[in-house]
């Protein structure tokens, strides 16, 4: 069954972003390697229950707080997302090294991405 796998949270300001949530949650973050403004966020111990994220700069298609759902197929549960009257606002992309992701949203307004691991990706 898909689960949360990872969350998002769009910051006017990453750094100051950053300093809120470590300061009152002690979370670590790490800058990301990849083409996009992005830090990773540690949220605890691998061993407890919970997910990572991430901070990016706000935007468009990131306007707030986004929980990602890990699927075995984006093609086919974007299918299942539209069938089920939901809508795809940004449309199946290649995240390279991790896998393949949209943006979806759910029928009460709702936005939260999927992503199919994919090391190939590109």
């Amino acid at each position: 069954m898909p689960r949360p796998i990872h969350f998002d949270i769009a910051a006017d300001d990453p750094d100051r972003a950053m300093k809120f949530y470590k300061g009152v949650f002690g979370w670590k973050f790490n800058k990301w390697d990849g083409p996009l403004d992005y830090w990773l966020v540690t949220t605890g111990e691998k061993d407890e229950p919970g997910i990572d994220g991430g901070i990016s700069r706000r935007n468009k298609q990131m306007p707030g707080v986004m929980n990602t759902i890990g699927v075995p197929s984006v093609d086919r549960y974007m299918k299942k997302i539209e069938a089920k009257g939901g809508k795809i606002l940004m449309p199946k992309m290649a995240i390279p090294g991790i896998g393949w992701f949209a943006t979806c949203q759910d029928t009460e307004g709702n936005v939260f991405g999927i992503i199919q691991e994919d090391t190939e990706a590109k």
